[in-house]
């Protein structure tokens, strides 16, 4: 599948229809007001759970970080300790109502695929109460004897989704990126270090309190920033902590560099996703080749692009203002996104291509085969050999952007001949080609 984290931006942006169906259908076009792009088709939301809350706790309060912007401080729903109950007037079900309202868009628009997430427990569960992170940021900030009740607070937020939102989620996901040292004070939004030990008890505990409501959601683990962390943090559990994790979860915040293969061995055959990933270059080529990368060596099964709408730079697919609530901008990541999105969907196969720029996948029922190839260099002519198929009948039909120049903006063709089971395409430089095949069938086993 296909996804995307829900905060922050769906905290500010969460009740417009007209992004909800930009991202969650597959509809050809969708006007925004910064122009009309077509529709992603993501089949999974990640709705993240809140850490701040500005009720007081038996006389204390939040602890502020003074370099958190205000839409970045996702209120929880657990407001004090008083009482574990969801029903009782310790939980406040009203708030975070804009990210709720896009996770149930979602739903109803398709999506079929949704986890819950936690960037930070509440902050009163945590040693400085603040939910951007401790003093250190190598040092634990969940209290020890709040291990449970962040396992709780996830499982009573999940249950409370399935009766009451209609959303089922499908995996809870008690951390985000907890070997980072980043996680201090001062950060500039929620989040909580946790020591593999920690993870490790926390881990079976959320599973448990899962167990005990009911749900059918699984434990993922462990969101680490890097593949390189979350093959350490895998390795350091033992057997029956790994036994309590459902699937692998990992951010791939460390590009075109490391051990992909070497996580993907580890965990298997638990299923792995990418959870998140994002980078600053707006053109998408940087992405691009990650997202190659990533279906050839980590095999992933669901990928996931961290925000949709941001206000720095390219770190969005989206460009917006925060406080005028107001899309600003398409960044021509967006087109390349959808170079991927509409065209490999769920359920296709991924195939060998041979090519390090190139996702290749195939769609059995309807005999398509689709390649998907990143140009991050100058321009070149690209031959296809289609020999390994039993058939190929075409047509081809083919999807162009040019990443850097915005000339050219997913345009389709149909200006492409085959010969001898191959074709030959023509690159512009800095650009992305998506092509379809059709009446293609194989009988042997190509499948990665």
């Amino acid at each position: 599948g296909w996804g995307v984290s829900l905060s922050w931006w769906a905290n500010v942006l969460g009740d417009r229809d007209d992004l909800a169906q930009a991202v969650f259908t597959m509809n050809a076009s969708v006007q925004l007001d910064v122009g009309v792009v077509p529709g992603l088709g993501l089949n999974l939301a990640r709705y993240n759970a809140g850490a701040s809350s500005w009720r007081k706790v038996k006389g204390q309060s939040m602890v502020e970080s003074a370099n958190i912007p205000r839409f970045k401080q996702i209120e929880g729903f657990w407001q004090d300790s008083s009482s574990d109950n969801p029903t009782s007037s310790s939980w406040n079900w009203a708030v975070d109502a804009k990210q709720v309202a896009m996770l149930q868009k979602a739903n109803d628009l398709g999506a079929n695929l949704f986890e819950l997430f936690s960037n930070s427990p509440m902050w009163w569960m945590l040693c400085n109460h603040n939910p951007s992170g401790a003093e250190n940021g190598t040092d634990d900030n969940l209290k020890m004897r709040s291990h449970h009740q962040h396992a709780r607070y996830l499982a009573s937020v999940a249950a409370h989704a399935e009766r009451f939102w209609g959303v089922t989620f499908h995996s809870v996901e008690p951390f985000n990126e907890p070997s980072l040292p980043c996680w201090t004070a001062d950060n500039g939004q929620e989040g909580c270090h946790f020591k593999q030990a920690t993870q490790a008890e926390v881990i079976p505990a959320l599973k448990a309190e899962l167990e005990s409501q009911g749900l059918s959601a699984v434990v993922a683990a462990s969101d680490e920033n890097k593949y390189q962390e979350g093959l350490d943090t895998w390795r350091s559990f033992n057997p029956d902590v790994r036994n309590a994790v459902g699937r692998v979860n990992v951010h791939g915040y460390q590009g075109i560099h490391g051990p992909r293969h070497e996580l993907f061995k580890a965990v298997s055959p638990k299923p792995l996703w990418n959870t998140e990933y994002g980078d600053e270059d707006g053109t998408g080529l940087t992405m691009a080749l990650v997202i190659s990368l990533d279906f050839y060596h980590l095999h992933n099964t669901a990928w996931c692009y961290w925000q949709i709408a941001d206000e720095s730079g390219g770190w969005g697919l989206l460009r917006f203002n925060a406080e005028e609530k107001k899309l600003l901008e398409v960044n021509t990541k967006y087109f390349v996104f959808a170079h991927y999105t509409r065209h490999i969907r769920p359920g296709m196969e991924i195939l060998g291509s041979g090519h390090q720029h190139t996702v290749a996948a195939y769609d059995e029922v309807e005999k398509r085969l689709v390649l998907v190839t990143a140009n991050p260099g100058q321009k070149q002519e690209v031959r296809y050999d289609l020999s390994g198929f039993t058939h190929v009948g075409g047509p081809i039909v083919r999807w162009e952007t040019s990443a850097k120049s915005k000339k050219t903006l997913y345009a389709e063709h149909q200006d492409l001949e085959l010969s001898d089971k191959g074709f030959v395409a023509r690159f512009r430089a800095d650009s992305l080609q998506t092509f379809e095949i059709h009446n293609v069938t194989l009988d042997n086993n190509i499948f990665l």
